[in-house]
């Protein structure tokens, strides 16, 4: 709890003083840093591993993203073939071949 004594400190020296500018910057500062350590621990990433956890889900999340367009490609693909094999058989059919077959 470091930081949570140096803000205290700091807030300490502003009432004492008359809070200087650098004196609030410093309070600033501090009160962002500890704040931003408490969400860190709330959120299970204040440990040294947590960058590794962070790194593997922005790989998976790409991963998945890569996976979702491959996907669409693919049906996009096969509904633009099945299009195409109902115009030739269309056409097969108005042109009359469709009785050279039997």
């Amino acid at each position: 709890m470091y930081k949570d004594e140096m803000l205290a400190r700091l807030l300490e020296q502003a009432e004492g003083e008359g809070a200087d500018l650098v004196t609030l910057r410093a309070i600033v500062e501090e009160a962002t840093d500890s704040g931003a350590e408490r969400v860190l621990d709330r959120l299970g990433l204040a440990d040294p591993k947590a960058q590794d956890d962070i790194d593997q889900l922005r790989e998976l999340l790409r991963a998945w993203r890569d996976a979702k367009a491959s996907a669409w490609k693919a049906v996009l693909t096969w509904i633009v073939r099945g299009m195409l094999a109902l115009l030739l058989i269309g056409i097969a059919v108005r042109l009359g071949l469709g009785d050279m077959i039997q």
